[in-house]
């Protein structure tokens, strides 16, 4: 992992009561609940969908910058599919495409192949993500 002070970006975000919000306020948006079928909002699939879709495009964007002068006509398209293995545990599949206007066959190939090394989660590279879950400080909110 890099220093922490080598990080770009951060955000923070908090689930709760059938809602999502990120801190700064960009997102806000209500959930769906597995235990309240009545409830309408994102459920955990367009969540990761719209996650990956966003963080691809950012690369794609950027990747894109170094091919052509078109990077405004990046376009990703991600899809999440969420399953649950004998035991229990839920899988993810995700797969996302990518497409910008008038790139030839090849140049598209590089724009996918260098956005997927820049992504934080490459198709190819397990090791360069890690999620540590812990219990938070009950005081704190």
């Amino acid at each position: 992992m890099p220093d922490p002070s080598s990080w770009l970006h951060e955000a923070t975000a908090t689930a709760e009561g059938g809602h999502v919000r990120t801190d700064d306020g960009g997102l806000s948006t209500a959930l769906a609940s597995p235990l309240a079928p009545h409830c309408t909002g994102l459920t955990p699939e367009q969540l990761l969908a719209a996650a990956f879709a966003s963080c691809l495009h950012h690369a794609a964007v950027e990747a894109a910058g170094q091919i052509t002068d078109e990077a405004h006509t990046v376009q990703v398209r991600a899809e999440a599919r969420l399953g649950r293995d004998d035991d229990g545990r839920y899988r993810a599949d995700v797969h996302a495409s990518i497409s910008s206007a008038g790139l030839s066959r090849q140049q598209l190939a590089e724009l996918v192949a260098y956005a997927d090394r820049l992504w934080p989660f490459s198709s190819g590279d397990n090791s360069r993500h890690r999620l540590t879950v812990t219990p938070a400080d009950n005081g704190r909110g």
